[in-house]
């Protein structure tokens, strides 16, 4: 809900947390690089309490060049989708799809590191999506649309047995996006609703004068009189 001390972020300002996020991903990477370090040990490896600290690490590997840019612009568009448009929910739902898609990750997945931040790409893709199916308001349908139209071809990551792609990562990802969407769908209808009362009531205040509803009702049946003298004035003045 985004009441008169809290209003909607300005373009800038919703980048904030994506582009932190995104020059970390990449200056790991560059250390990487350049000091010819594998960092793969800071993957998720399930079913071992030593990969447990890949929850948290692994959306900030890749294994080359190639694997960061494909992350890190669909990372950078959709936080910025969510959290300009969805700002109340949003940081408690990024915070949510990264969290639970490395546990279940970690729960299920083969026993090998995975790195990368398509488990997290694929979870917000989905959030978006199915935001607009389970809200059915007008943006969240345009957003998901527009979500459908640049990443459909992401949907064949989420199948099984492709060598060198944490697809799990992927499918993972997917489902708990749709949960999260799912969880926070009567926050995001709340806010759509609070909103577009805000502004409507916003428009009617310009639309009447000013203090028409800090008049009370003698002050206004006082001016009426007054009016009717100045008319009744007027009418006798011409004839």
């Amino acid at each position: 809900m985004i009441t008169e001390t809290q209003e909607r972020p300005n373009f800038l300002d919703s980048l904030i947390l994506p582009l932190f996020v995104a020059i970390l991903m990449w200056t790991i990477h560059i250390i990487s690089f350049v000091g010819q370090l594998d960092f793969g040990f800071l993957g998720v490896y399930p079913q071992h309490w030593n990969g447990i600290i890949g929850i948290f690490t692994a959306p900030f590997i890749h294994g080359d060049w190639t694997h960061l840019t494909s992350n890190t612009f669909p990372f950078l568009f959709l936080s910025w989708i969510i959290i300009y448009f969805y700002n109340e929910i949003a940081y408690q739902s990024i915070g949510l799809i990264y969290i639970l898609t490395g546990l279940i990750v970690w729960i299920f997945a083969r026993p090998v590191y995975h790195i990368g931040a398509s488990g997290v790409v694929y979870g917000l893709v989905a959030f978006v999506f199915w935001s607009g199916i389970f809200v059915k308001d007008v943006r969240a349908i345009v957003l998901a649309l527009i979500v459908t139209m640049l990443y459909s071809g992401m949907f064949l990551g989420v199948l099984p047995n492709q060598e060198g792609i944490s697809w799990e990562s992927h499918l993972y990802g997917g489902i708990i996006g749709i949960v999260v969407a799912f969880l926070m769908r009567s926050r995001i209808i709340k806010e759509e609703k609070t909103e577009w009362v805000e502004e409507s009531a916003e428009n009617l205040i310009h639309f009447l004068p000013q203090d028409t509803f800090e008049k009370t009702k003698q002050q206004r049946a006082e001016e009426a009189a007054i009016l009717n003298q100045e008319w009744t004035w007027d009418s006798d003045s011409t004839e």
